[in-house]
């Protein structure tokens, strides 16, 4: 079953790429900002955004993220909570449901040790990271989008994606070499450095 969701989201992503091959990659990025094949930004490193991987829906997050994790079977949060519990629940249920934490979709996918990979749709990146404060959450997030894995294979896997970790713990610290600067939270910052 696995298998054909996977082969399912595969296809439709091929079919919507195939759709949008009409015009040059470039005016498509020129359109709307998105690499049209990655769901990041049209010149990620700079430019007027954050520079942060963008994804419009919860097909195109579970796609990047397969890039650099495995990330199978993607479900809707009510799709997997109904099925799992205890030891393989998923991140996310109640702040999901809450306005504000700013999400919009929450999905869920499981690397391949079978545990869960939140993927959350966000609608408001500035509540998510006023919210994530509050509660004292640590997530990786992108521009509009946040991911949250339990597996610490899966979460080292994400720290080559372009992603950032967000945490708003004051005695975060980063060693030599890795970036940290602040997020859109005053006392929050983001980094590459994924502390395990």
């Amino acid at each position: 079953m696995r298998i054909k969701r996977a082969l399912a989201i595969g296809t439709t992503l091929v079919a919507l790429t195939a759709a949008a091959g009409c015009g040059s990659d470039d005016d498509a990025e020129k359109a709307d900002g998105k690499s049209s094949a990655t769901g990041t930004p049209a010149g990620s490193e700079g430019g007027a955004d954050s520079g942060l991987p963008k994804a419009a829906d919860l097909a195109s997050i579970a796609y990047y993220v397969n890039k650099y994790t495995p990330c199978l079977d993607l479900q809707t949060g009510d799709e997997y909570d109904a099925d799992h519990d205890g030891d393989k629940a998923a991140w996310g249920a109640d702040e999901a449901a809450d306005p504000s934490w700013g999400i919009k979709e929450r999905g869920v996918c499981s690397d391949e040790s079978g545990d869960p990979i939140a993927l959350l749709s966000v609608a408001d990146m500035k509540k998510l990271q006023t919210a994530a404060k509050a509660d004292n959450e640590r997530l990786v997030v992108g521009e509009d989008f946040a991911v949250v894995a339990v597996g610490s294979r899966a979460a080292q896997g994400l720290q080559k994606s372009g992603l950032k970790f967000l945490t708003c713990d004051p005695a975060f610290s980063v060693p030599s070499g890795f970036e940290k600067r602040p997020g859109l939270v005053d006392g929050c910052v983001l980094s590459d450095y994924f502390p395990s």
